[in-house]
């Protein structure tokens, strides 16, 4: 039994922000019912480029695994007040549609908890619900480019770089996951429920407060590249892989921060002469010296595998991991060994590859694949509000759910 199973979730969430926060409330163990419009989440729909078009996309597959679908159109009477029936059955509304669009849909908190005053009301928004930003449009690298990631990101003398992973929309949702579990148990002392809201410009920010510490809130931080201030802390180029294959991900990232590192990077890599060696005996000398210490060091590394450097360094206690590239995590004997990546059927894919929930800990649910548009409307509405086959039948018949 998962840890929040007794939790039951309206997830109205699309893309990726608002289903990595349901996504995690249902590996949880949480009864995540996904309420998609007749044509679907649109991120059923991202990826669509070179691949089979009667497959599921993995995106969607990535975001939306342990949950149920029905669909209802919000847009018609008939749908909209299906949906406001099932309201009094769940403990959480979770939604991360644009600005105004709940507001539109007339599914706002006060409508929410005039029905079931206990709900909780999650909000996942660009730049929250208020403020000069509030009703502008965002996704995740807008996003990050608002709570300053750009500006941290590449080559000093370049332009700022827009990082690659989606902190901003997983982050942010993952965040929110935390802010409704912690008003679900103030929900359990008190039966009140509450709207949360959270911007992902400020839950961004989360990720932002160890960079320019020296010159915090006084001046921008700079852009380092891939150095570090203290001479040693930088990116060093690797031989090809054993097998042969050679791109652009034949890199190591090693990271000294105590003087105890350094002479253990020294002893590792059997140059022990560099201990004495007046440009580089210090830290300030080593800053000083850092293109030459650079050399030295990367004339090593360049003699082995990434996987060699690090599988040298990791035990002699000098923080290193090689530049994982993403077919890396589907192969590295560490996360091989943890169960980290798993299969699971899907009806249409046929075995697909997942990342699992990160936490170990008991009440994680096992993986379970993406729900297939509409599969459980029938079901969820017979259980939920007691409709019979041919009130369904009707509501189908008349758009008010069902898929296109």
């Amino acid at each position: 039994m998962g840890s929040l199973s007794q939790m039951r979730v309206l997830d109205m969430t699309q893309y990726e922000a608002g289903t990595s926060c349901t996504q995690y409330l249902a590996w949880l163990g949480a009864d995540v019912v996904k309420i998609e419009p007749p044509t679907g989440d649109p991120g059923r729909g991202v990826g669509r480029e070179g691949v089979n078009q009667e497959q599921v996309r993995q995106y969607f597959l990535n975001y939306n695994s342990n949950k149920r679908s029905v669909v209802i159109n919000l847009k018609s009477e008939e749908g909209r007040q299906l949906f406001l029936d099932m309201v009094p059955h769940y403990d959480v509304f979770v939604e991360n549609y644009g600005p105004g669009v709940v507001e539109k849909l007339g599914l706002d908190y006060e409508t929410l908890s005039a029905i079931n005053p206990s709900i909780i009301h999650a909000r996942i928004k660009g730049y929250g619900l208020t403020g000069p930003y509030a009703n502008y449009n965002s996704y995740d690298w807008v996003a990050q480019a608002s709570a300053g990631t750009f500006s941290v990101t590449g080559d000093p003398n370049g332009p700022p770089m827009k990082p690659a992973p989606t902190m901003s929309d997983s982050g942010t949702g993952i965040q929110m996951a935390l802010g409704i579990v912690s008003a679900y148990v103030e929900k359990l002392q008190t039966g009140v429920g509450q709207q949360i809201e959270i911007s992902m410009q400020e839950a961004t920010t989360m990720f932002m407060r160890t960079v320019g510490l020296h010159v915090w809130g006084t001046e921008a931080a700079p852009r380092t590249g891939i150095h570090q201030g203290n001479g040693i802390t930088s990116t060093y180029p690797c031989a090809p892989s054993l097998d042969g294959t050679e791109d652009n991900n034949d890199w190591v990232f090693i990271m000294t921060v105590t003087s105890q590192m350094w002479d253990a990077l020294c002893v590792a890599m059997d140059r022990s002469e560099l201990l004495t060696d007046e440009k580089f005996s210090t830290e300030a000398a080593r800053i000083a010296n850092q293109p030459l210490l650079y050399e030295e060091i990367a004339s090593w590394t360049k003699t082995k595998t990434k996987q060699e450097v690090m599988g040298i360094l990791g035990p002699a206690g000098v923080p290193a991991s090689y530049v994982f590239s993403t077919m890396d995590l589907f192969k590295d004997p560490h996360l091989t060994e943890r169960d980290f990546i798993q299969t699971v059927d899907h009806p249409i894919n046929g075995e697909v590859k997942l990342m699992r929930n990160p936490l170990r800990m008991n009440g994680v649910m096992p993986l379970e694949h993406a729900p297939l548009l509409d599969a459980h409307t029938d079901e969820i509405l017979t259980t939920d509000i007691g409709l019979s086959d041919e009130k369904i039948q009707q509501l189908r018949d008349s758009g008010a759910i069902g898929s296109n």
